[in-house]
């Protein structure tokens, strides 16, 4: 076991293919970071530049309370999206968990299985004891994948987000290591 995220490993399922980020991975990662739908459904309010993001993902391989991984689907060798594992908590054995997928491939499995495959990775190689996320009231779609993926509802963090002038609510989930292997369909 790893004692923490120092290691960047290559993980590989039926569909994806989870590498270590870089900066060459800008140009892929870009169009969805900039995509207005993936903003909000991210509740991001950021705006993106090339040159700072590629000074962010140039930097990740170097962190070791984190694990960012670039997605990269199998069947055509392109950068998707990415899955990230931070928020470290060595003490508690815990950490956060995020995914932010190109809106060309959501409902094609690739997010549940990149996602079964980093928290899997936590679990089992870092010995993580709880990974946590959380998921905006509008976004069902993130919901229903993070539930197949063995994520279980906590409680609801109530107007979390204030997008557009309305508040929106964020449902705290997280998967246990000693449910991982039990609770995925």
């Amino acid at each position: 076991m790893t004692t923490d995220f120092s290691h960047k490993p290559t993980l590989t399922g039926e569909l994806v293919v989870l590498r270590p980020v870089t900066e060459d991975d800008v140009p892929a990662l870009l169009p969805m970071l900039q995509d207005p739908e993936i903003g909000r459904l991210t509740g991001s309010h950021a705006d993106f530049e090339e040159s700072a993001l590629r000074a962010w993902y140039g930097s990740r391989g170097a962190q070791s309370n984190r694990l960012d991984l670039a997605v990269v689907e199998r069947a055509t060798g392109r950068v998707v999206g990415e899955v990230v594992l931070n928020d470290w908590d060595q003490a508690n054995e815990s950490c956060n968990f995020r995914i932010c997928l190109a809106p060309d491939v959501l409902g094609h499995g690739l997010g549940t299985e990149a996602t079964r495959l980093i928290v899997g990775y936590g679990f089992e190689a870092v010995g993580l004891y709880r990974v946590s996320l959380e998921v905006y009231a509008f976004n069902p779609r993130a919901r229903r994948a993070y539930e197949k993926a063995g994520f279980r509802a906590e409680g609801v963090l109530r107007g979390a987000l204030l997008w557009e002038g309305e508040r929106v609510d964020a449902t705290v989930m997280a998967a246990l290591a000693p449910e991982w292997g039990t609770t995925r369909a």
